[in-house]
């Protein structure tokens, strides 16, 4: 039967890079993200006796073979769990940039993991749909979830406790994000390759995995306070600090491009001048702007004015990845 999802990328405000187990995509530290509104995947995935074998239509057009043998992979586990051997056909649309630092894995092995449990008739809780979808992208776990969501690292070695949690739900506290896409292109080097490199090769590796839980405690107080000004700056330490730690890889690990910093300077300098504005970004060059949703629209006409900008993407915090009707 055929069954089709929604679910919304997220940006981790803590950041997680690097994983304790690579096969069951475990990862090394925790993170707590938020999800977004207005980047979204929409999936449908049809299980058929007539099929010689899974097929992906991603954003119109049929997938590489390596994407189609990843998502194959991803469902055997929904086979497997159903006691069903039938291949799928899934049919995949992101409403953004897809592989470009904007989390479409996230959003999209969530909405993956949603409708292949559907499709295949299993009655999945949402934390267990959390656990499988983390075997897909490690983001992914979290976008099962609306509002602020905590990766939980685990410690268990099969990775049943490597789950997300929502803290709070999107109606708990309306923050808004700008979205800055400085390139369409799709990066270089992804998240799985460059997250092993640098837990390979960086010296600072170690420092990142201590140093992660003092940030989770202050980022879970801040949402629980509602302290905007503490929720940025945690948020921007996190992401200065995890693409630090990318630069200290052998060899270096640069995500962003001229007009990322020229980014991140100027939302400095709107800082300085009492805007509330903190930036955070992710495995790419986009930069994303945390702010308060009065100060968005003016935010965003500031911003907008720097040459080179590809588009600005408001969004506010997105709702529970969901099956919907076609």
């Amino acid at each position: 039967m055929k069954k089709t999802a929604l679910a919304h990328a997220n940006i981790a405000l803590v950041k997680y890079w690097g994983k304790r187990d690579a096969a069951l995509n475990l990862p090394a530290v925790g993170s707590i993200s938020m999800t977004l509104e207005a980047l979204s995947t929409h999936t449908s995935v049809d299980f058929r006796d007539d099929l010689p074998g899974d097929m992906l239509i991603l954003n119109g057009r049929p997938a590489a073979v390596k994407q189609e043998q990843r998502v194959g992979a991803f469902l055997d586990l929904f086979r497997r769990e159903a006691g069903i051997t039938a291949a799928a056909e899934v049919v995949s649309e992101n409403n953004f940039p897809t592989g470009a630092g904007l989390a479409s894995s996230a959003s999209g092995f969530a909405a993956l993991a949603l409708a292949a449990g559907a499709a295949a008739g299993l009655p999945l809780s949402p934390t267990r749909l959390s656990e499988l979808a983390r075997r897909g992208s490690g983001s992914a776990a979290r976008s099962i979830y609306g509002g602020f969501v905590e990766m939980k690292a685990g410690e268990r070695s099969d990775g049943t406790d490597a789950v997300a949690v929502q803290l709070q739900n999107a109606a708990y506290w309306p923050l808004a994000m700008l979205i800055l896409i400085t390139s369409e292109q799709e990066k270089e080097l992804g998240s799985t390759e460059g997250m092993n490199r640098t837990a390979q090769t960086s010296p600072y590796y170690p420092a990142w995995i201590a140093s992660s839980v003092s940030d989770l405690v202050a980022m879970r107080e801040a949402i629980a306070g509602k302290d905007f000004q503490r929720l940025g700056e945690i948020a921007e330490f996190s992401c200065f600090k995890m693409h630090g730690l990318a630069l200290s890889a052998d060899p270096a690990i640069l995500y962003w491009n001229d007009l990322s910093v020229t980014l991140i300077h100027e939302v400095r300098r709107l800082r300085r001048q009492g805007y509330g504005a903190y930036v955070t970004m992710d495995a790419g060059p986009q930069v994303k702007v945390i702010c308060l949703p009065e100060d968005a629209p003016k935010l965003q006409q500031q911003l907008g004015q720097i040459e080179g900008i590809q588009r600005i993407l408001p969004t506010a915090i997105g709702g529970d990845a969901r099956l919907i009707n076609d």
